[in-house]
């Protein structure tokens, strides 16, 4: 039934945020019980395909990855016993997409100046001499930076495998890295390198901007074992 639904949102080429047709026109259309309708739509409510709101009907969902997130983070939070291998995993794949995305970075940037990402990195180099965490400095880092691909599902994936970090670090105990100074200038190393056209430079800075939190993720798998 649930895709029969999506099939019907297609053909009729809804988009998000589109008023969906009532539950009665639905079961006319498709030629099912009221009851595998409502069924139906309470799965894809889950899923950010649909969205009910009460006393105004069903609409299209805003296609979001929140629960993808969920997901993984429920995962990550079952499974500490294995070696912190769900978050190893997300940490592995946001590793990857900056990686892959590396040409297109330089690309958009080669040459050019961005006021805002400066004034990120120059915060974060900051808060980090001074022992302060600088996540939204971050999240906004690679937020604009993931602005200038032509590819929104990238930068949905970048930021949702982003707040999965976020929120599994503390839910596992795991301490923040105390070489926050090195991720603070891997940012500017990245943003200099896509500046200067040097893909194998930023490719350096992406590696490097991920070690800390990989030595961190690794010294809490280590004293998980211990204890």
């Amino acid at each position: 039934m649930t895709d029969q639904i999506k099939d019907f949102i297609l053909t009729k080429g809804l988009k998000s945020g589109d008023l969906m047709p009532t539950e009665t026109e639905i079961c006319a259309e498709l030629g099912v019980s009221r009851s595998s309708v409502r069924e139906a739509i309470r799965t894809l409510a889950a899923l950010d395909i649909v969205e009910v709101k009460h006393g105004y009907g069903t609409y299209v969902g805003q296609l979001s990855l929140a629960p993808l997130v969920e997901g993984l983070v429920f995962r990550g939070v079952l499974r500490p016993q294995d070696d912190f291998a769900a978050l190893r995993e997300v940490i592995e794949v946001r590793e990857a997409l900056d990686i892959v995305m590396a040409q297109q970075i330089i690309d958009a940037l080669h040459g050019e100046t961005d006021e805002i990402l400066e004034g990120l990195v120059s915060t974060m180099v900051e808060k980090s001499a001074s022992g302060t965490a600088f996540a939204e400095e971050d999240l906004a880092f690679h937020t604009r930076l993931l602005a200038y691909l032509d590819n929104t599902l990238v930068g949905q994936l970048v930021t949702a495998f982003w707040e999965i970090n976020t929120v599994l670090y503390p839910k596992l105990g795991i301490a923040p890295a105390a070489d926050i100074d090195d991720t603070a200038r891997a940012h500017g190393a990245m943003l200099e390198a896509a500046k200067a056209g040097d893909l194998e430079a930023y490719r350096a800075a992406v590696v490097a901007h991920y070690q800390p939190l990989r030595r961190s993720l690794e010294k809490a798998a280590l004293k998980s074992v211990v204890d």
